[in-house]
């Protein structure tokens, strides 16, 4: 006898993004968000898609650790090289809050 089932059948799927496209590198689903007068592809990565490597947000200069869910954005019409993994919440607050520029301690702030 199979066990019962909790839940009935399709509860708790949700539909599909009608402008999404699936990735298949990392399973998730890709759009295109508009940012600074560019199309930008989003991609967002679960973390188990994001395990072993650690990532630098350009949005709060911060490390994001291995494992943990974030998105990765590029410009649409630039190659991979160009992709920045942020901060979901980094990336939704984008534009209240510019890209931190990196520099030295002792460079200039000008």
């Amino acid at each position: 006898m199979s066990p019962r089932r909790n839940r009935p059948k399709g509860a708790g799927e949700s539909a599909p993004v009608p402008d999404a496209e699936p990735s298949g590198r990392y399973g998730g689903f890709e759009r295109t968000e508009d940012w600074q007068g560019e199309d930008w592809r989003v991609r967002r990565v679960a973390g188990a898609s994001a395990a072993g490597k650690t990532y630098r947000c350009p949005g709060c200069d911060q490390e994001i650790p291995s494992g943990l869910a974030h998105v990765v954005a590029w410009p649409a019409y630039s190659g991979v090289d160009e992709r920045r993994h942020w901060h979901t919440g980094c990336w939704g607050a984008k534009d209240r809050r510019g890209v931190k520029e990196r520099r030295s301690r002792n460079a200039p702030r000008y």
